[in-house]
C-alpha cells in the first residue's frame, strides 16, 4: 500500500472523537496497551525493563519534523521509504482498532420512543464477551486478574488462541483427535453444520461406552490417558469431579473439551453471525451443546454473568427454532443479572409474537422486573423512564393473573410475610399450587428456585406490592382476563417437552428437579448424553456384544457370581448334532472352572495369628 494512502486513513481516523478508547478502557475492553492504540496524538504505555509502565506523549506532527526528543521504544519498528517518511510495522493494531470501533455496544443501540432498536442482529454474539477475564478486569481491575504475570508475555509454544477458552499449560499436547466438521448445505442464508466422527474416533467412543457401563470412574480415567481430548470422556469425568466437589478439576476439563471441539471448526463456521446451526439430533453435535452449557454454568457460579449471557446467546443461535436444552428457561435470569435489560426487552418484543414468550413463567416475570429496573436508571430521559414503569405495571399484573402459583413461593423464598389479605384470598392461596398441572408446577418451581434472589430488593417489593392488590381486586370484580387465564391454563402445560426435562435435569435445581414424572426419573440419565431425542439422527452403531447371557444355565450365573472371570459356555457351537462337540464343550468349561477355583484359592491369604514367643510383644496377656 503507498504510504500516501495509509497517511490519509491515519488523518482521517484522527478526526473521529477519542472517547472510544476510554470507553474500552473501562467496559472490559483492557487489552493492556496492545489494543485500541491511537499512533498520533494519544498516550502510549510501554513497559521499560523492570516491567513498570511509562507514559510517552507524541506530538501531533511527523516525528521527522518534531523538536521534543522521542523516549525509546522496544517494541516499535520503522521502516524508511524513498521519500523519507516513517511506516510503521504495527499496523494490525490499527486493524484492531477498527475492530473495536465497530463492535463498541454503545454505538449501535438507539432508542425511540421507549423502544430500544439495535441494527445487529438478536443473537449477535461478541468475541470478547465470550473471555471471563474481560469481565473479571471489569470488576476487580487488571491487576487483580492478572497478578504477577506480565499480559504481553506469550510462554505458550504449542497451544493456539481460542475464543471460547484460553489453552493452559498444564493441558496436554493436542493432537488430531478424529473430530471433524463439515458443511452440510445453506439454506435462506443459514449455514447448516455437523461433526463427524472418524474411525478411531469410533473405537474409541466404543471404548468409553464400555467404561460407562463399567460403573467405575477409572476406567474413564484410563481412557482419557490415552486419548487426552476425548470429548465425551471430558464430559462425564468433570460430573464425577463435581459430585466430589472438585469444582476447579471438573471446569477444567470442559474447558478442555471445548478447546478440543472448537479445533475441529470448519473454515466458515462462525460464532458470532448468528446464522451457523448445528442438529441436536445428530448425536455427535451434543457434546459441543452440554459442554456450552456446562461452562456456562460453571461461569455463572464465578461471578461473570455478562460472558454466561453471551455464552447462553451462542448455544441459542445454534438452534433457535427447537432448543433442544431450552435455555430461554435460563436467558432471562442471566440478563438480570448481568444488567442486560434492552436486551432481555428487545427478546421479548421481537419474539414474543411467534414464540409466545409470555406463557412461559420466566418471560412473564422477568420482562416486567427488567422494565422497573431501567424506570429506576436516571440517566435515561424522563419520557422513556414513564413509558417502562407503565409496561411494567401491565406485564406484571399480567403475570400475576396468569401464574398466581408464582407469588407465594416467591415471597417465601425471600423471607417476606404478606398481609392477610394476600394470605387469605384463595386465588394466591394453597389452591392455586395444588390446582397447577404438574408441567406448569415444574416450570414455576424452576423459576422461582432460580431468581428469587432478584426479588429481594426492598425497592422491588415495595413496586410489587400494590400491584398485588389491584389483581385482587381485578379478581373479586370478575375481570374477564382472569377467566381467560384460567381457561389457558387448563388446557395448556398439560405435558413438558422433552428439552424441558433436558433442561431441569442440567441445571440440578432441586425444586424443579423434584418435581419432574416418574418416567423421567426412573430412567438412567448420562451427563454426556442426557434424554438423547426420540429422533435421533444415527450416522453409526456400536457393533453388538459377542456373548448370550440369556442362555447361561443357573449353575453357570451362580460361577459367575462367585467368580466375574468365569465362563461356562465359553465359545459353545450352535450345532446340536454334533454330540462331541458338545462333550469337548463341557469338558473344556470343567477345566476353565477347576482353573477359576485354583485362581481363587491362591489368591486366598491366611493372617498368621500372634505367636507366644513373640520378643517384640509388648507384654503378657491379661
Amino acid at each position: 500500500i503507498p504510504a500516501e494512502e495509509s497517511e490519509d486513513e491515519l488523518l482521517a481516523g484522527e478526526e473521529r472523537p477519542d472517547t472510544r478508547l476510554s470507553e474500552g478502557d473501562t467496559a472490559g475492553g483492557s487489552q493492556e496497551g496492545s489494543r485500541g492504540r491511537s499512533r498520533e496524538g494519544a498516550v502510549t504505555e510501554e513497559p521499560d525493563g523492570d516491567g513498570h509502565r511509562e507514559e510517552a506523549e507524541q506530538p501531533d506532527q511527523t516525528p521527522a519534523s518534531s523538536n521534543k526528543p522521542r523516549k525509546k521504544k522496544k517494541k516499535r519498528k520503522t521502516k524508511k521509504n524513498s521519500a523519507g517518511e516513517t511506516v510503521e510495522d504495527n499496523d494490525l493494531e490499527d486493524i484492531d482498532s477498527l475492530l473495536e470501533r465497530i463492535e463498541d455496544p454503545g454505538l449501535a443501540p438507539q432508542s425511540q420512543g421507549g423502544i430500544i432498536t439495535d441494527s445487529r442482529p438478536l443473537l449477535y454474539v461478541e468475541h470478547r464477551n465470550l473471555n471471563p477475564e474481560n469481565e473479571l478486569k471489569r470488576y476487580f481491575g487488571a491487576r487483580a486478574v492478572l497478578g504477577d504475570q506480565r499480559p504481553r508475555q506469550r510462554q505458550r509454544q504449542y497451544v493456539r488462541s481460542m475464543w471460547l477458552t484460553a489453552p493452559k499449560n498444564t493441558w496436554p499436547r493436542y493432537s488430531k483427535t478424529g473430530i471433524t466438521m463439515q458443511l452440510l448445505d445453506t439454506r435462506r442464508g443459514v449455514q447448516h453444520f455437523t461433526f463427524e466422527h472418524h474411525r478411531e474416533y469410533q473405537q474409541v467412543q466404543f471404548k468409553f461406552l464400555d467404561a460407562v457401563e463399567s460403573m467405575d470412574p477409572n476406567n474413564i480415567v484410563l481412557l482419557l490417558q490415552m486419548n487426552p481430548y476425548h470429548v465425551d470422556s471430558l464430559l462425564q469425568l468433570s460430573d464425577v469431579c463435581r459430585m466430589q466437589e472438585d469444582q476447579e478439576m471438573a471446569r477444567d476439563l470442559i474447558e478442555r473439551a471445548l478447546y478440543s471441539l472448537e479445533c475441529a471448526f470448519h473454515p466458515v463456521f462462525s460464532l458470532t453471525s448468528g446464522a451457523c446451526r448445528l442438529d441436536y439430533r445428530r448425536p455427535e453435535n451434543r457434546a459441543f451443546f452440554l459442554a456450552l452449557f456446562k461452562h456456562l454454568m460453571f461461569l455463572e457460579k464465578r461471578g461473570c454473568p455478562r460472558t454466561a449471557l453471551e455464552f447462553c446467546k451462542l448455544i441459542l443461535s445454534l438452534d433457535p427454532e427447537n432448543d433442544p436444552l431450552c435455555v430461554l428457561l435460563l436467558i432471562d435470569f442471566l440478563s438480570l443479572r448481568a444488567r442486560e435489560y434492552t436486551f432481555l426487552t428487545r427478546l421479548f418484543q421481537e419474539w414474543e409474537s411467534h414464540r409466545n414468550l409470555s406463557q412461559l413463567p420466566n418471560f412473564a416475570f422477568s420482562v416486567p422486573l427488567a422494565y422497573f429496573f431501567l424506570s429506576q436508571q436516571e440517566e435515561r430521559p424522563e419520557l422513556e423512564r414513564s413509558q417502562a414503569r407503565e409496561r411494567a405495571a401491565r406485564l406484571i399484573q399480567l403475570a400475576l393473573i396468569m401464574f398466581p402459583s408464582v407469588l407465594m413461593p416467591l415471597l417465601d423464598h425471600c423471607s417476606v410475610q404478606p398481609d392477610a389479605r394476600v394470605t387469605s384470598h384463595p386465588f394466591f392461596g394453597l389452591h392455586a399450587q395444588i390446582s397447577q398441572s404438574p408441567a406448569l408446577n415444574q416450570l414455576t418451581s424452576l423459576y422461582v428456585g432460580r431468581t428469587h434472589a432478584l426479588w429481594k430488593d426492598p425497592a422491588v417489593m415495595a413496586w410489587l406490592e400494590p400491584h398485588v392488590h389491584e389483581v385482587l381486586c381485578m379478581v373479586e370484580a370478575g375481570d374477564a382476563l382472569v377467566q381467560e387465564a384460567e381457561h389457558k391454563r387448563k388446557i395448556r402445560y398439560q405435558s413438558a417437552p422433552r428439552n424441558i426435562y433436558r433442561h431441569i435435569i442440567l441445571s440440578e435445581m432441586k425444586e424443579a428437579t423434584a418435581a419432574l414424572p416418574l418416567e423421567v426419573t426412573s430412567q438412567p440419565v448420562m451427563g454426556f448424553d442426557p434424554l438423547p431425542p426420540l429422533d435421533s439422527i444415527v450416522s453409526y452403531t456400536r457393533p453388538e456384544r459377542t456373548s448370550h447371557p440369556s442362555n447361561e444355565s443357573s449353575l453357570s450365573l451362580f460361577f459367575r457370581s462367585l467368580l466375574p472371570n468365569f465362563n461356562l459356555q465359553g465359545d459353545i457351537r450352535h450345532n446340536g448334532d454334533d454330540e462331541a462337540g458338545a462333550v469337548q464343550d463341557l469338558n473344556q468349561g470343567v477345566n476353565r472352572l477347576m482353573a477359576a477355583m485354583r485362581d481363587m484359592l491362591a489368591n486366598i491369604q491366611f493372617q498368621e495369628p500372634p505367636r507366644d514367643d513373640n520378643p517384640e510383644g509388648d507384654g503378657d496377656w491379661d
